[in-house]
């Protein structure tokens, strides 16, 4: 049997390639403000594997996906553990864009703080009036370069991204560009009304893009996992305040008021993280975790 290593360790995912494809594993590992916590959140990379399955299957109409498999039967010998188990998807290998697409439907967080500075969002004017947690009149697409651990995201506009893609892809740029802002957009709009009627709001998420071996724009890395979104709870849902949510902002809150905790968390904090994980889960597909 052969062994792997994994070719790339990200904050919660581990890449290994196979030689025809790679397996992205999902850890139980979180991260926080670009900070991976001293902490793991049993089943967690099992619940962000099974709703990203979920998410790639609703939307494959839209764009096309890499994964081709979450059972490890289909996966080197190596995979068929119970590490694995759940956590492991083969997926196909891309040349990933150098974007976080970041799709805004609602305004919370920081870009909350920047309409209060500026009446703005990453630069788009956005309008008079609106108060924590509205909803917006359309969403907003506020990409984003991609960081390396430790580092920070910037906000870009969409004529950087323009800029950034076509010095990697002379004569692609745009075309690439407006493929990232369109799709992000169309995959947003559609998710979130489906979640709507399931009973969660998506505040605002990001999706990653790559592109396959004919240079087709192809959607990679996780969707619409709480890692990478802000969930909320439909029922009590009041703009004018923070809400609560089903994703790690719970984690974020908790660090934010106890900076002592220097990234490690209680046991209570662990426990109603991941149960708020697998409620998200269930409420999104309808199947017990």
């Amino acid at each position: 049997m052969e062994n792997y290593t994994p070719i790339k360790e990200g904050k919660v995912r581990s890449v290994y390639d196979t030689g025809d494809a790679i397996i992205m594993v999902a850890t139980d590992r979180i991260s926080a403000f670009d900070v991976i916590l001293k902490n793991i959140i049993t089943d967690k990379g099992r619940v962000l594997t099974r709703m990203s399955k979920f998410w790639f299957d609703f939307t494959k109409d839209i764009i096309p996906n890499h994964m081709l498999s979450c059972d490890t039967a289909d996966m080197p010998e190596f995979f068929r553990t119970d590490e694995f188990e759940g956590r492991a998807m083969k997926c196909k290998k891309l040349r990933m864009l150098p974007v976080e697409c970041i799709v805004r439907g609602y305004i919370t967080g920081t870009g909350w703080e920047s309409y209060q500075k500026t009446g703005k969002v990453c630069g788009i004017e956005l309008p008079d009036g609106l108060i924590e947690s509205d909803k917006l009149p359309e969403p907003i697409y506020t990409p984003t370069t991609k960081a390396e651990i430790g580092d920070h995201d910037e906000h870009i506009s969409f004529e950087d991204t323009i800029e950034i893609l076509e010095k990697e892809y002379p004569g692609k740029g745009e075309e690439y560009a407006k493929a990232l802002r369109d799709n992000t957009l169309a995959l947003y709009k559609k998710c979130a009304d489906y979640a709507r009627e399931k009973g969660i709001i998506i505040a605002d998420t990001k999706f990653e893009f790559g592109l396959d071996e004919e240079g087709n724009v192809v959607l990679g890395d996780e969707m619409l996992t709480p890692d990478s979104s802000r969930f909320w709870p439909a029922d009590g849902y009041e703009s004018g305040k923070s809400q609560p949510s089903f994703d790690k902002q719970f984690v974020r809150d908790y660090l934010k008021a106890h900076p002592e905790c220097d990234y490690l968390l209680p046991d209570d904090v662990i426990s109603r993280t991941i149960d708020k994980y697998k409620e998200a889960f269930e409420l999104l597909t309808g199947k017990p975790f």
